[in-house]
């Protein structure tokens, strides 16, 4: 006969499976957060940030910040030099994870990673342009390319000419074309800005 599992073994089976997990997701498991802190005190789990929690054998991987923040912040969208970074484009290091949120939304509280936010009231800013990367068990929601580059223009005054330019040249060097950038400059109101170089460039 099968022995069914208790809470505390399930606990362990999931952070084990997802890498990371939220105190969300063990709710929604039907498991107490005694289990969960019972576990932390044992020394199996290890908290990793408010309400985020990882297996102490775990593999750590360079979209960890990335993952953290997602869960965390689920309503925000991972964008400019951190998105640069998760596609591998261009030379710039993010030294925290930049989010976009709705221009109303309560900024999250996050101990760490730093997080750089900017604002929005472009509703289809949260949805286009944007695709949904399993990263440690959690859904993260990072621009694409194309409207990275874009993003990156809109916001030249914190970015610099110089990593926009370098982003926009690499992604046209890998194969993407005029016509997949153009839609998100137009969504950000810099196709003007933006026409001289893709003309030089393309």
């Amino acid at each position: 006969m099968t022995k069914t599992p208790t809470n505390a073994e399930r606990l362990i089976e999931m952070a084990r499976s997802q890498s990371m997990i939220t105190a969300k997701d063990v709710r929604e498991a039907g498991i107490a957060t005694s289990t969960l802190a019972a576990a932390v005190a044992s020394g199996e789990l290890e908290r990793v940030n408010r309400g985020v929690y990882r297996h102490v054998d775990a593999p750590w991987d360079e979209n960890l910040n990335l993952s953290e923040v997602a869960a965390l912040a689920p309503q925000a969208v991972i964008v400019l030099v951190s998105a640069l970074n998760f596609h591998q484009i261009g030379t710039h290091q993010a030294h925290q994870v930049w989010i976009q949120l709705k221009s109303n939304a309560v900024t999250p509280r996050i101990e760490y990673p730093p997080i750089e936010v900017v604002r929005t009231s472009i509703q289809a800013a949260f949805s286009e342009g944007v695709e949904c990367h399993e990263l440690n068990g959690i859904s993260v929601p990072i621009t694409t390319p194309a409207r990275t580059v874009a993003d990156c223009f809109k916001h030249r005054s914190k970015m610099g000419m110089e990593l926009c330019l370098e982003a926009l040249k690499e992604i046209l060097h890998s194969g993407t074309s005029m016509s997949e950038i153009l839609p998100f400059a137009r969504m950000n109101r810099v196709e003007n800005v933006m026409m001289p170089y893709l003309e030089a460039l393309a």
